[in-house]
């Protein structure tokens, strides 16, 4: 069976999130405009759905909306430091060319050390370097990879995730004049993940770095433990003066369980923009008989408040992906009712507005089979909606749990607004206030969906819904 036709009939591939037919992606990399596209590379395994010999995998688009799939970028070479993987990093468009950034994996090598390549004119064909940019990590370092590179002034800089022996993780950073022989600077930041407040991890995958046009800026670590893996994500919102870059508190960037590893990309008209990797929340055993594993996410628009705070919001341009007219409807549900809000698509986007006279309490269910007992559950309460999927796949495969994410408006006599996107078996949840949450589930039962309201609490509740079926556009290559 030929991978166009097992995407076909799996009800949990997703139709407009990015990732190809078949086979394992992980690590969204290399996002950089050039030459009139975006330019989305990724950790790609052509050859199966398991993180083994990872490639880059690559998309480029126009608009954000029409993707066309290219060549794979970076294939591991036999005998060199990539023989085992092209793993994660990043990507400038500089003198005609992209330059690609990456860290090179080999099994008998704990550290990764930093390689580059360079493409032709179009972006499509890479060449890689002979020599390594960066051989060895620094003294004391016991985890080292995945750079970040860019323009400062007349400078270069590159940060490389890092973790101490002393239990510091860090941004390690690195400076050049030509991109080609790099100077250690020390850390850009760091922190131990014994300190107060959240947990940062015992290591820092994938840094990046937004600079903003009004000095403020924005660095993004993944948190990385020793023992377990992969956990959360982090940004750290900040400025830079005459002494250097300085970062305010950790913040949780995606409350939700399946986001990980994002990277940025700063568009032509200024906005920075942000892709994640959503891993799979099922037991490999069903991801190896569906084939496939990992997607990105839709990309975000990421911008920060005067007062420091993180906001995203989906990238403007996902307003191409309606299809026909919304549906709308207004709604007032008393303690113990319930009512139908919207029938929907398993691919969606919807609105809800809620308006509290009283106690800011009200249940959402995303009803994803004939019965309604298959549901995506959004419990609001005092200041959070918790997100609750387990009960949202009758398969034991699939992993449950319920996750928390900020919802300043629901407060007694407020309002507040949640926009949910929904692609088959992933669910991308915003705020009025520019919090995230992301999350996959695994429905048994194909469109048509219905989201309800069950009043919980002791005061009716207001809710206003809008709710957008949503389509790839001609043309497009997912």
């Amino acid at each position: 069976m030929s991978p166009h036709r097992s995407r076909a009939r799996d009800r949990h591939h997703p139709a407009i999130h990015l990732r190809p037919p078949a086979n394992w992606i992980n690590d969204p990399n290399g996002l950089v405009h050039h030459r009139g596209h975006y330019h989305v590379f990724f950790q790609y395994n052509p050859q199966a759905p398991t993180h083994e010999r990872v490639h880059w995998g690559h998309y480029r688009s126009a608009d954000l909306v029409r993707w066309q799939r290219q060549p794979i970028a970076l294939t591991p070479t036999p005998g060199r430091p990539d023989a085992d993987g092209c793993f994660s990093g990043n990507a400038v468009s500089h003198r005609g060319k992209i330059i690609a950034f990456y860290s090179t994996h080999r099994a008998d090598r704990w550290w990764q050390p930093v390689a580059a390549a360079d493409s032709d004119p179009s972006g499509t064909v890479f060449t890689k370097r002979p020599e390594l940019l960066v051989s060895r990590p620094p003294q004391g370092v016991t985890t080292f990879r995945d750079p970040y590179v860019w323009r400062e002034g007349e400078h270069w800089n590159m940060i490389v995730g890092a973790g101490f022996g002393d239990g510091r993780a860090a941004a390690l950073l690195y400076t050049s004049h030509d991109l080609a022989s790099w100077t250690y600077r020390g850390p850009l930041h760091s922190r131990s993940d014994a300190a107060d407040g959240l947990p940062t991890g015992d290591a820092w995958e994938c840094p990046q770095l937004a600079t903003y046009a009004d000095g403020g800026l924005l660095l993004v670590t993944s948190a990385w433990y020793r023992h377990s893996g992969p956990g959360h994500t982090v940004g750290w919102a900040g400025a830079r003066d005459g002494t250097g870059h300085h970062f305010d508190a950790p913040r949780r960037l995606d409350h939700g369980p399946d986001f990980y590893a994002p990277a940025l990309l700063h568009a032509p008209d200024g906005r920075w923009l942000l892709w994640g990797w959503s891993r799979e929340a099922r037991d490999d055993a069903w991801t190896l008989e569906a084939g496939w594993a990992g997607l990105l996410t839709l990309p975000r628009e990421v911008s920060l408040t005067p007062d420091g705070r993180v906001q995203q919001a989906p990238a403007r341009e996902l307003a191409a992906l309606r299809s026909g007219p919304p549906s709308r409807t207004v709604r007032t549900v008393a303690p113990g009712e319930s009512a139908v809000l919207a029938e929907l698509d398993s691919v969606a986007e919807v609105y809800v507005e809620l308006a509290f006279d009283g106690a800011p309490v009200c249940g959402l269910r995303l009803n994803t089979s004939p019965d309604n007992s298959e549901y995506l559950g959004f419990a609001v309460r005092y200041g959070e909606v918790q997100v609750d999927r387990s009960r949202s796949a009758h398969d034991p495969r699939a992993h449950g749990g319920a996750y928390s994410l900020p919802l300043p408006g629901a407060v007694p006599g407020g309002n507040c607004r949640l926009r949910i996107l929904i692609d088959r078996s992933v669910a991308e949840v915003f705020t009025d206030a520019g919090e995230a949450l992301t999350l996959r589930f695994y429905p048994g039962h194909d469109a048509p969906w219905s989201l309800t309201a069950h009043g919980l609490g002791g005061d009716c509740v207001r809710l206003g819904t809008e709710a957008h079926a949503l389509r790839p556009p001609e043309g497009d290559e997912r």
